[in-house]
């Protein structure tokens, strides 16, 4: 259950709260400010050719032995769930640990079809302006078309690294692909890489938001690089963020970027180019995921478990227990009317109308069923 500070009844900004649901919102405005600090970055341009799809392998209906580990897996099995995408068909597709992605009915909780992927560790997952899936693994990038569940384009090979990261596209449909040693740019049509930024400040791509102006914001290891989409320049660096290290970013109604760090959270004005807020209530919390639902509440993962906050005055108002794990690592709210949530022992879900949450069996560590 969502565990409520005070009454559980709330009102925030024009909203009236039962729990954690806002029953109406207030329209917020939005400054406009300059950005100030560029770079220049050498870019190399490359043509990559993608080799020929091969043929998909999809288990529809599921069987039992989902939750046993595969006699040729070298590793204990690891059930966590690092990425979560809701696709335009209202679908929600499930990144895992454990060799395939997932996709279930966000309304009942019933899986509709499992792809095998060649890696063993799916790291993000996105869907193009066609409708396209596209599936990072630590071993590259493939595509699949949702509607037949086809692998269309994989075995991409990423020059830094094939150790995908985070994926985001931009407003002109281009595919940004972040790795654990910079970050690249695909044509998403013809799946084919066609730039690498060869020096991202930071090195690694963990995170990556696309503001309002169109602005690729990438979190690293050394905090916040700018990229300017249309030459893949580093544009602007924000290193005075605490905690340093970026592992989650998100954009807010007004416009402004919040930014989870092993040290809390931060909010940073994207047009000023510079940290404008630190939540107090975060403070040395190690944070790992963020979302905004549709009424503008902020649910943030940590290292001990999703919370839901009042994005306007920093109010905790509540944490979720009854998740398989405590380390929240992806959040899709407003989906099937949950807020479902990927973590370290598997898949679990919020109620948006009572706050209840609860694993989702067959997606999780069967023994984390029995706590």
């Amino acid at each position: 259950m969502i565990q409520q500070k005070g009454m559980g009844m709330k009102q925030f900004n024009g909203y009236l709260l039962i729990g954690t649901i806002a029953l109406s919102m207030l329209s917020q405005g939005r400054g406009a400010i300059a950005i100030a600090a560029t770079t220049t970055t050498p870019i190399a341009s490359l043509e990559t050719q993608i080799p020929p799809a091969k043929p998909a392998q999809v288990s529809t209906p599921v069987d039992s032995s989902f939750s046993k580990q595969r006699p040729e897996d070298p590793l204990p099995t690891d059930y966590r769930i690092p990425t979560l995408q809701r696709d335009n068909a209202g679908n929600l597709w499930i990144g895992t640990w454990l060799g395939n992605i997932t996709r279930i009915n966000p309304e009942t909780g019933n899986v509709q079809a499992r792809i095998n992927v060649p890696s063993q560790t799916v790291g993000a997952l996105t869907q193009d302006a066609t409708g396209q899936l596209w599936v990072g693994t630590y071993t590259g990038l493939m595509r699949i078309n949702p509607l037949n569940n086809h692998i269309t384009a994989q075995d991409i090979t990423l020059p830094p690294s094939s150790r995908v990261l985070s994926l985001m596209t931009d407003s002109r449909g281009f595919l940004w692909v972040g790795t654990d040693a910079g970050l690249t740019m695909v044509n998403t049509d013809e799946a084919r890489v066609v730039t690498t930024l060869l020096d991202l400040p930071g090195t690694s791509a963990n995170v990556m938001e696309v503001d309002n102006d169109n602005r690729l914001w990438v979190g690293t290891l050394s905090g916040l690089v700018e990229v300017n989409t249309a030459n893949a320049f580093p544009a602007g660096v924000i290193t005075d963020i605490p905690g340093q290290t970026v592992q989650a970013l998100t954009l807010d109604a007004q416009g402004n970027l919040w930014v989870g760090t092993p040290a809390g959270l931060a909010v940073v004005d994207p047009e000023l180019g510079e940290v404008i807020r630190y939540v107090g209530a975060m403070e040395g919390r190690n944070v790992l995921s963020l979302a905004f639902d549709n009424n503008q509440a902020l649910w943030i993962g940590t290292q001990e478990g999703l919370f839901s906050m009042n994005p306007y005055n920093g109010e905790v108002l509540g944490q979720a227990h009854g998740l398989p794990g405590r380390r929240i690592l992806a959040i899709s709210p407003d989906t099937g009317g949950k807020i479902w949530v990927g973590t370290n022992e598997g898949l679990g879900w919020v109620s948006s109308i009572t706050g209840r949450a609860l694993p989702l069996e067959g997606l999780v560590n069967p023994m984390m069923l029995n706590q």
